[in-house]
């Protein structure tokens, strides 16, 4: 099967540097991107129904910028003030170095791990094992976190956003060779939106286990996974894919 037209079910790029663009150029295919779902934030009186006072708290965990985003939001309609010896840990590079956008970047309070996931902050949370953490997710994440209870981290899951379908117009076409997701919200919202969807030749890709195991439960046949030890992304994957037919031409 010719591969045409990619449906990437995330925002479009800020970088024109984005590898997506170079499978463009290289496979000759037109990529869309459009997110499946949006996330929103949750009100101050949703927020404050989760009985969580954020100064009880002397460190915070965050996993996005999305999470930053609302946190500080949520903060600042409640008129909370932040204590400048508050600690932050981020799973992540880029996402520790955005919390410049709310306060003053100093390395003694913001920490950030290797690995992108929150397995590799662990050690990071168990060598401050005093401190007692705000661990901020979405709406539908588990409240216990398997691997900071193995760690013994002192920590407190508080929702600060959900997840909401990105509908598709009525007459918004859906001629995609490929789909490519990137959590279980997107396959719900994919059926939700198109709930007599049949695959047929259509390819799926997931990024995840959590979005690869939604594309099964949903009957769905999954032909690209990504991370894996030859493509460690979601863009490596999808040129390994299409170089692969390419050959079999």
């Amino acid at each position: 099967m010719k591969i045409k037209k990619i449906l990437v079910s995330q925002p479009k790029p800020t970088s024109e540097k984005s590898p997506y663009y170079d499978i463009a150029y290289k496979h000759d295919v037109e990529i869309v991107f459009r997110p499946f779902f949006k996330v929103e934030g949750l009100s101050a009186k949703e927020f404050r129904q989760q009985k969580i006072n954020i100064s009880d708290f002397t460190a915070i965990i965050f996993t996005s910028k999305t999470a930053i985003d609302h946190f500080f939001r949520l903060c600042e309609e409640m008129r909370i003030n932040i204590p400048d010896t508050m600690k932050y840990f981020c799973t992540a590079e880029p996402i520790a170095l955005y919390l410049q956008k709310y306060i003053v970047y100093r390395k003694r309070k913001i920490f950030h791990g290797a690995t992108g996931k929150l397995d590799g902050l662990v050690p990071s949370l168990v060598k401050h094992k005093d401190e007692k953490y705000l661990y901020c997710v979405n709406d539908g994440h588990p409240m216990n976190e398997p691997v900071l209870d193995e760690a013994g981290v002192n920590y407190t899951t508080a929702v600060m956003s959900r997840s909401v379908s990105n509908d598709f117009a009525p007459d918004e076409a859906f001629d995609y060779d490929m789909i490519v997701f990137f959590s279980p919200h997107g396959i719900a919202a994919l059926k939700k939106n198109f709930p007599e969807f049949e695959q047929g030749e259509k390819v799926i890709a997931a990024l995840g286990t959590a979005a690869q195991n939604a594309v099964r439960d949903a009957g769905f046949r999954l032909d690209i996974e990504a991370p894996t030890p030859k493509t460690p992304s979601m863009p490596s994957a999808i040129d390994r894919y299409l170089n692969n037919l390419d050959d079999e031409e």
